[in-house]
């Protein structure tokens, strides 16, 4: 067998004739036939390419298991930080890192028969997980008879689709363990949620997770109403469009193009904001916090509009020191932390405005600090409007720990360069022994963490662009003794007078 290094070695030749192939193309002489062989053999390459990465995965896990064992970690502590490990390794989230992590145990040590048909090809790694995840209420002597029936004979896999297969694999485990089953759909039904998620265009995907009576039930009566709406010509669109608005009703009593009492995370800047359409700057993308997602200007003068009509206007205090010679401000409408008592309440305005200001050099938010182990509301709001989403390269879950980069412990500082927002599962992850995290900051003075996982791997992440950021924002910025003195007055002029402007603006439509 050969050795990882000589492994790597080979894997750097085939990467590096792929990547020509993939940039260059084939010869126009070839033959489609050839095309289509070369299609298949890569989709085969790429199955035995994750059957290897599951071996490797398992051993990884064994030998870690080992290594945090002699070192006295206690038990229930034992294993952490591997699944973070493996998701740094193949760029991707924490949570698809633990999963993956789960795969490749079960493959590993108990279903031989399902590596086999991926390492060959037979099967691709959906294929393998839709495997797991069926048979993962049996016990290890009944999967092992499940995956010998479903997988024993890798040919009579061919043509089988991801419900097909699906569904044989559940055949077999009813034949083998029925009460399994049953037990894991009564847990299922305890795992029962509601999660939102970012769509393209604006759009959202609002998931309900229930059990499967009460999910057709819902499903029947959203469909009913848009029925209804349809036949007496109220519905605004089609019957997709007629079932969204029902339901959209149904839970927040309001009909879709009323607005909504429920505050958005929206930052902007000034320019972006209040300044006449075709000025430098004026269209830069927003970021809406609550879906970590950028959208058009335009679109968010539209919903700063909307929240705005009929409702006055709340101003929160600033974040950050003023500069006035700096490239301008942000306005975040936060729905986080409760205001101070110089702030209008949020729930009393229809749009709640907070100034925060980006450094001149690098383009981050003004630094805070505190003397405080844990870091005060503001400072952790200006956290979070850095950060945007969890810090950790790869992945972008929203931040629900302010976290010290050096800890406290070791003497870390309570300041904007040495925090950093992250998931719950990033920041356990790093608690693991052989994890250590130390901030930089560029010649250019962009903030930088560099993390080092016990395998000696370092990874470094910056902070995201917030808008008005962007290398060709920068520059645009002072460029012009025009659109400098505007920006001048913008973060000069009080707040009064910016509530003036909303005003005057309310009450007539704002530009599109």
């Amino acid at each position: 067998m050969s050795g990882i290094n000589e492994v790597l070695a080979r894997v750097g030749e085939l990467r590096e004739l792929l990547a020509r192939l993939a940039t260059d193309g084939t010869p126009a002489t070839e033959p489609d036939d050839r095309r289509i062989n070369l299609i298949a053999a890569l989709e085969e390459l790429t199955s035995s390419a994750n059957a290897a990465q599951a071996r490797a995965t398992a051993e990884l896990a064994a030998s870690q298991h080992a290594q945090q064992r002699a070192a006295g970690v206690p038990a229930d502590r034992c294993g952490r930080g591997i699944a973070a490990q493996i998701a740094l390794a193949r760029r991707t989230s924490p949570h698809r890192g633990g999963q993956l992590l789960g795969i490749a145990r079960a493959l590993s040590d108990e279903m031989p028969h399902t590596m086999r048909a991926l390492a060959t090809g037979a099967i691709n790694e959906w294929r393998a997980t839709i495997l797991v995840r069926e048979s993962a209420c049996l016990s290890v002597e009944a999967r092992t008879i499940l995956d010998e029936e479903v997988c024993g004979d890798p040919a009579a896999l061919t043509g089988l689709g991801v419900r097909a297969i699906a569904a044989r694999a559940r055949r077999v485990s009813a034949r083998l363990d029925a009460a399994a089953l049953v037990a894991r759909a009564r847990k299922a039904e305890s795992e029962r949620c509601v999660t939102l998620r970012p769509a393209p265009d604006q759009m959202v995907y609002l998931t309900a997770l229930l059990p499967m009576k009460t999910g057709i039930a819902a499903y029947a009566a959203v469909k009913r109403l848009a029925e209804q709406a349809v036949a007496t010509g109220s519905a605004a669109g089609g019957l997709g469009a007629a079932m969204a608005d029902s339901l959209v009703h149904r839970l927040t009593g309001r009909e879709p193009a009323d607005p909504v009492a429920v505050q958005v995370g929206l930052v902007m800047t000034e320019t972006a904001l209040l300044a006449p359409a075709g000025t430098p700057g004026a269209e830069e993308p927003a970021w809406v916090e609550d879906v970590a997602m950028p959208v058009p200007a335009a679109w968010a003068r539209e919903l700063v509009a909307h929240a705005c009509a009929g409702d006055r206007v709340g101003w929160g205090s600033r974040e950050g020191p003023s500069n006035r010679d700096g490239p301008g401000g942000r306005n975040g409408l936060s729905r986080r932390e409760e205001p101070s008592n110089s702030e209008a309440p949020p729930e009393e305005c229809g749009a709640f405005l907070r100034r925060l200001f980006l450094d001149p050099a690098s383009g981050g938010l003004a630094a805070m600090e505190s003397r405080a182990r844990t870091a005060p509301a503001g400072l952790a709001r200006l956290i979070r409007y850095r950060d945007l989403t969890c810090a950790t390269p790869w992945c972008d879950a929203p931040i629900r720990h302010i976290d010290h980069v050096v800890p406290a412990a070791a003497g870390g500082a309570t300041t904007a360069s040495n925090l950093q927002g992250l998931c719950e599962a990033c920041n356990y992850a790093k608690q693991a022994p052989g994890w250590t995290q130390r901030p930089d900051v560029t010649k250019e003075g962009t903030r930088l963490v560099e993390t080092r996982t016990p395998t000696g791997h370092r990874y470094v992440s910056a902070p995201s662009r917030l808008p008005g950021s962007t290398p060709a924002t920068q520059r645009r910025r002072g460029s012009d003794p025009t659109e400098r003195r505007l920006t001048e007055v913008q973060l000069s002029q009080t707040l009064s007078a910016l509530e003036l402007y909303l005003s005057a603006a309310l009450a007539h439509p704002m530009r599109q």
